[in-house]
């Protein structure tokens, strides 16, 4: 990122000296200026000391750059999406106001942090717009951190993550917080199962919003609302958006067939910098090319089905991996799921599935035979997953988000291992 923005002075927490000091030591073009947050003369801290206490207003537009914000890299590296000044207004006024009514009286306490798109609108931005109340952890969010918080500043809005719901699901059998507070809870970063909807539902008695955004435009653009909530859905166009679901010809599809998504909105990024060729890839002719392969059903409900990269191809028919790790984790021993296609012995693409289960269980072959029994019953008969690995977790962005072209990538390097070695035994429970 340093390399690729060229910026001319980075700015870190003491508590981030390693991993920082580290990549401006093998940076081709290490910045001009190098800055502590605060702990020494030469701090930032120190420096706003010596500052006048009010700010210049510098001349800019609407329509200027503003500020970048770097891709979580759930695909490949990141990429900085160049936003405009008018970026966060759109989204504060159309999803923040319009969709969840924030207010003044609010106090928004959002698990995603200021780095991610979603979380810079939840605590920040939002609460700026109409003068609620941000409560910030400065802890990796879970159960030892939050409860605390949730208890003490008693938010009126959370902001969490699938992984994050799933996880406090399964920590309240140990400890419940008091969220009487709270009047909604918004998810976003990956697609929320139903079934983690129904749980949180039956276990706390609140709804959870569930939307789809991006770092290319901001926040979330696609939601369920407090008089619409649709469990495994993504839920309706939020206003001052314009959704359009495409084939590989580019033409719009009808109801209930899938294509890839399309997005129209004044918050949308206005290029990626550095990066002419994936520009103009993505953002076309006012449009942004999400890179995931949704469904609309004929109430104008959008449904997940997987990024197109992740979209498989089983017997000749488009198979989606949100809906097998949908089903996956109905099963009560399972926490979390992910899907990716592999090669079978004839060079056909079959689902493979991913596992974490809950801490008292053990991944075996009856718990396989359960899974694999589950998903034969639930689902097209192609669907189920030819092989089943039990994993202590998934590999995961900063911002949560499942990389499933790592797993894809441990899958080739098990089999290659096992081609290479007769007495190699891996931890696949295989079915057929």
């Amino acid at each position: 990122m340093i390399d690729d923005s060229g910026a001319a002075a980075i700015v870190y927490s003491p508590e981030f000296a390693a991993e920082v000091e580290l990549g401006i030591t093998h940076a081709v073009h290490p910045p001009r200026v190098v800055l502590l947050t605060e702990g020494r003369d030469s701090s930032l801290e120190c420096l706003l000391d010596q500052c006048e206490p009010q700010f210049k207003a510098v001349a800019a537009t609407a329509e200027d750059d503003c500020f970048w914000l770097y891709s979580s890299g759930s695909t490949g590296p990141p990429k900085a999406a160049v936003h405009r000044h008018r970026d966060m207004v759109v989204t504060s006024q159309h999803f923040g106001v319009e969709t969840l009514g924030i207010g003044t009286d609010d106090v928004c306490y959002s698990e995603a942090k200021l780095f991610f798109a979603y979380g810079l609108g939840n605590n920040l931005t939002f609460p700026l717009w109409v003068g609620a109340t941000a409560v910030l952890n400065e802890n990796r969010p879970g159960p030892a951190t939050s409860f605390a918080l949730i208890e003490r500043f008693r938010p009126t809005l959370y902001f969490g993550v699938p992984t994050l719901y799933a996880a406090y699901l399964q920590h309240f059998a140990k400890e419940k917080p008091d969220l009487s507070s709270i009047r909604l809870c918004v998810s976003a970063g990956e697609a929320l199962p139903a079934e983690i909807l129904r749980r949180w539902r039956e276990e706390t008695g609140l709804a959870i919003l569930d939307g789809i955004g991006s770092t290319e435009a901001l926040h979330i653009f696609i939601s369920n609302t407090r008089q619409d909530i649709q469990p495994g859905s993504s839920g309706r166009v939020v206003p001052g958006y314009r959704a359009s679901i495409r084939n590989e010809r580019g033409e719009e599809v009808g109801d209930d067939e899938s294509g890839r998504l399309f997005i129209s909105g004044r918050s949308i990024a206005r290029c990626y910098w550095n990066n002419v060729e994936r520009t103009a890839a993505t953002m076309v002719d006012d449009w942004l090319d999400t890179g995931d392969t949704y469904r609309r059903d004929g109430g104008g409900h959008f449904y997940y089905c997987g990024r197109s990269d992740d979209m498989m191809k089983v017997g000749g028919i488009w198979c989606s991996p949100f809906e097998i790790e949908s089903k996956l984790v109905e099963h009560p021993d399972v926490l979390e799921a992910a899907v990716v296609g592999r090669a079978d012995a004839d060079e056909l693409i079959k689902p493979e599935a991913f596992v974490v289960l809950k801490d008292d269980r053990k991944g075996d072959d009856s718990l396989a035979a359960e899974l694999l029994g589950l998903c034969k019953n639930g689902l097209a008969p192609y669907k189920y997953p030819r092989w089943i690995n039990f994993v202590a977790e998934l590999p995961k962005t900063a911002t949560g988000k499942i990389q499933r072209f790592l797993l894809r990538q441990s899958s080739r390097n098990s089999i290659q291992r096992r081609l290479e070695s007769d007495d190699w035994v891996g931890d696949t429970r295989r079915s057929q």
